[in-house]
């Protein structure tokens, strides 16, 4: 299957994984990034990174990576040219990489004296183009679940009792929710 995009420049898709949840503290553990050609060819690579901190338990129990696993490792210092190189003139994209992804890597690159410039960059966040699809707003609720249009959107009587409709209906639909408000 041809791409299904027109590129002007490369577009690299990454993911990572890291040692936790704040782009401005926390470090990359594992980088993978796949760069869709102008032409349509792709080639990969993908970093065990030594992240030069603590992998906490919690972080491990997510993505499996712990310190005994990355201790001989490269920091991502070590590869930060080999990576840079690699999104070099490139478009990015990822799942939700706007708001994480991008953040970190970032950071990781000014901490190595590098500027990757996303804001110079086209980014394609999958999650957006998903969010916008397939919205979860209080409308799609109701048709999910009531499978009827949301007459009288917005107003707010026609949107109490939407609600309400839908919260019966998610009990109808899900027998493990708990039945009680605590548990809720």
């Amino acid at each position: 299957m041809n791409f299904p995009i027109e590129l002007k420049n490369p577009l690299v898709v990454f993911d990572i994984e890291s040692t936790g949840t704040s782009p401005r503290k926390d470090r990359i553990i594992e980088l993978a990034a796949i760069k869709v050609n102008v032409d349509g060819a792709e080639e990969s690579k993908c970093w065990l990174l030594n992240p030069t901190i603590h992998i906490p338990e919690e972080t491990t129990a997510i993505h499996g990576i712990a310190d005994e696993d990355v201790k001989d490792c490269p920091t991502f210092a070590d590869r930060a040219a080999e990576i840079f190189d690699f999104f070099r003139d490139c478009d990015i994209s990822g799942y939700n990489s706007d708001r994480f992804d991008v953040l970190c890597i970032e950071e990781e690159f000014a901490r190595c004296g590098y500027n990757f410039a996303s804001s110079q960059r086209k980014h394609v966040d999958v999650q957006r183009i998903y969010h916008r699809k397939e919205p979860r707003d209080l409308t799609a609720a109701v048709r999910f679940f009531c499978n009827r249009d949301h007459a009288g959107a917005h107003g707010a009587e026609a949107d109490a009792r939407a609600t309400l409709d839908v919260l019966k209906a998610q009990f109808a639909k899900y027998d493990d929710l708990p039945r009680n408000v605590d548990a809720l």
